[in-house]
């Protein structure tokens, strides 16, 4: 599981010309869920983002801040691009099974969030539009994680 995490003043997602969700201060979380992942994945992710500690000199977390979240399913951070020129999606989960754990990441976020979780639309093509602030930009990816 891959997630990037965007630290912003501001973030909307738009389907089809409409509005369908909106954040002011918070993080802009995409999330590539990939075909070995698991629930372990998740709640390992879950943690890491819901502890780091991004605002206010790298000192609070986005609890700490009482900030907004933004979740975005993007299957393309599970792209593979060192051979050749057209990224593969082999790594990628099939759409079922990444839905299904799309929507229980969203869940279990939102448990742990003190502001209502805000999602995009799974599968649809979205306009992503963000104030990245800082800019902070972190990487994640569970199969890096160090169990211990």
């Amino acid at each position: 599981m891959k997630a990037v995490i965007q630290r912003v003043s501001n973030a909307e997602v738009v389907v089809e010309g409409k509005l369908v969700s909106s954040i002011k201060k918070g993080i802009v979380i995409l999330l590539g869920i990939a075909t070995n992942d698991s629930n372990s994945d998740i709640k390992w992710l879950i943690n890491k983002i819901i502890n780091l500690r991004i605002f206010n000199g790298f000192d609070d977390n986005i609890n700490d801040i009482g900030g907004e979240a933004l979740l975005i399913s993007q299957f393309t951070l599970q792209a593979n691009v060192l051979k050749g020129n057209r990224p593969s999606f082999i790594k990628a989960a099939n759409t079922e099974i990444a839905n299904s754990m799309y929507n229980q990441f969203q869940q279990e976020l939102n448990e742990k969030l003190e502001t209502e979780l805000k999602s995009g639309i799974f599968g649809a093509d979205m306009l992503i539009n963000l104030s990245n602030d800082g800019p902070v930009t972190i990487l994640y990816d569970s199969c890096l994680k160090i169990n211990k």
